[in-house]
């Protein structure tokens, strides 16, 4: 694959031989460092480590005539030092979804879930368990033994149910619990119908005729207009509120986050879920929107409105993710007594 009309990178699984460099350099008419090797490696976040050996950004930057200093490393491969080094920790996250036939469909949440595990010096192996599995039968067993679960987002009302009794399960056994967008909804519902008593507690997006519609559609939103007009995109502040496990992962009280939904929490149930003790953690600035729940009680059980996974980083976790690995590290200690 040419970058560069100068330079050639060679996508191979082996090293190859210097004599392969040399020809492709004559053929390309490249000089002979403008074949660059980049090598299938075990561990994608090694790819900058094994370019930089070959010398990739000095080359790169001679070629385009970029005055720019040596790259620095350090961090990286400190990063990439703790992911092939002895992590003695290992935590078993189940993955709770509709879309679980195709792994990349939640690659940014899975990735998100190993960034904290590096951190962490913890292996985080991903059960990877389909809501639509999930009744009451089975709940028991597809969730035996997780360190914690995470629902992360989707649309559309297939798997909700499953969804729900996932979340039922965590909080009726202090399991660490992290709903991402559609995860929090399905914790609010949980909760509505389980803890506060509203046993139709659903969303306007799986059943347009319930009457307790604790998910939904927000004044000045309409379905008159057309879809893509009412989602909420990009990023959004939110004030979070103090002595709540959202503030101890932040360490601070104001942050902005990506968001990709349509689907509110509904303020008519603000005081009613509050007072049977679930904490609206985030809010908008305004005050119009709560954007976090969580049960404050517990050392992580948390579900946000946006979608946190985007912003993390293998050398700089997302602290909602480190916060819920974290916890999951420390119920993976409590079983094992």
């Amino acid at each position: 694959m040419g970058i560069n009309p100068n330079i050639i990178v060679l996508r191979c699984d082996e090293p190859l031989e210097d004599s392969i460099f040399q020809k492709i350099a004559l053929f390309c008419n490249v000089k002979p460092d403008c074949v660059i090797e980049n090598i299938t490696l075990p561990n994608l976040y090694e790819a900058p480590l094994m370019l930089e050996k070959s010398h990739f950004s000095e080359v790169v930057c001679r070629e385009l005539g970029i005055d720019a200093p040596p790259p620095d490393l350090r961090d990286w491969t400190e990063m990439v030092g703790r992911i092939n080094g002895e992590r003695s920790r290992c935590v078993e996250i189940g993955l709770v979804g509709k879309y679980v036939g195709l792994h990349d469909a939640y690659l940014s949440v899975a990735e998100a879930l190993r960034h904290a595990g590096y951190d962490l010096h913890a292996h985080v192996n991903i059960r990877w368990i389909n809501s639509e599995d999930i009744d009451r039968s089975s709940v028991g067993a597809l969730l035996s033994g997780l360190d914690g679960i995470i629902v992360p987002g989707g649309f559309g009302s297939r798997g909700i149910e499953g969804m729900i009794l996932a979340a039922k399960d965590a909080r009726e056994n202090d399991g660490p619990d992290f709903g991402i967008c559609l995860g929090m909804q399905i914790a609010v519902i949980e909760f509505a119908r389980n803890v506060a008593g509203i046993p139709d507690a659903n969303s306007g997006e799986f059943d347009e005729g319930c009457r307790s519609k604790v998910i939904d559609f927000m004044p000045g939103q309409s379905e008159d207009v057309d879809k893509g007009g009412t989602l909420r995109l990009g990023a959004y502040p939110c004030d979070i509120r103090h002595g709540t496990v959202m503030e101890r992962c932040y360490g601070g009280t104001r942050i902005s986050e990506r968001h990709r939904h349509r689907y509110e929490f509904n303020n008519d149930y603000r005081d009613r879920l509050s007072d049977c003790g679930l904490t609206l953690s985030g809010i908008s600035p305004d005050g119009r929107l709560v954007e976090t729940v969580e049960l404050s009680d517990r050392p992580f059980f948390v579900g946000v409105q946006y979608h946190p996974e985007f912003k993390s980083r293998p050398n700089r976790p997302h602290p909602l993710f480190r916060g819920f690995i974290g916890a999951a590290v420390d119920r993976a200690k409590d079983r094992s007594i």
